[in-house]
């Protein structure tokens, strides 16, 4: 578990994710037409394409000057809760790495929790909501988990992966308990979680990553 994670693994990550996004935009977007505002996916897209551009123009060298530039582009081009959130878990990992040149697997794992950190203070969100938090904080704890029993970053970014799928799929049954969701009451039960299921994609692309 020794082995150190490069900047341009984790610009490698950012691009992936934006990419998973683009492939998806139509089907988040369906996820939120049934409980949102229907604009989940297109923002997303929206969002991370700028954050794409934006690496493309000045490419960060440390992980921490990455993921604030990344945080800082969603903030500012992402509409609804989206850009808050997303933006705010992106520039929480960003501090979390602060100035370092060096990324150890601990150093990520840590940031991953921060950025989560980071999502519960904007959202106020709890287990239970149906929001983003019912697949990031599992995903978190899987992560964590692996890492303490001395297993390689890859592995522990699948068992992050599989917890954060887990995480999504648990939010149909749910009754919506923050945001524009929870406007519909019962009617939100049966509808998967657009931000749950972006955060699942997040995971996948960490795992189609050269971690």
């Amino acid at each position: 578990m020794s082995e150190n994670v490069t900047t341009a693994v984790l610009e490698e990550w950012v691009r992936k994710f934006a990419a998973l996004v683009a492939d998806n935009r139509d089907h988040l977007t369906e996820l939120d037409a049934a409980i949102g505002d229907a604009d989940h996916g297109s923002n997303m897209d929206r969002g991370m394409k700028a954050a794409v551009a934006a690496l493309n123009e000045t490419e960060p060298t440390t992980a921490g000057a990455l993921f604030t530039k990344v945080g800082m582009t969603l903030v500012s081009t992402v509409g609804g809760a989206s850009g808050p959130l997303f933006g705010t878990f992106f520039l929480r990992m960003g501090t979390s790495f602060g100035d370092s040149g060096t990324t150890t697997p601990l150093d990520f794992a840590a940031a991953l929790r921060s950025g989560l950190g980071g999502v519960v203070a904007r959202g106020k969100a709890e287990p239970g909501d149906k929001t983003m938090y019912d697949a990031l904080a599992p995903a978190v704890e899987a992560l964590d988990s692996a890492l303490s029993q001395q297993s390689q970053l890859a592995t522990g970014l699948k068992a992050a992966r599989d917890a954060a799928a887990a995480g999504r799929d648990a939010t149909t049954p749910m009754l919506a308990r923050k945001g524009r969701a929870s406007y519909l009451g019962e009617r939100s039960v049966g509808h998967q979680d657009p931000g749950a299921t972006t955060v699942a994609l997040l995971l996948e692309a960490a795992t189609e990553s050269a971690f």
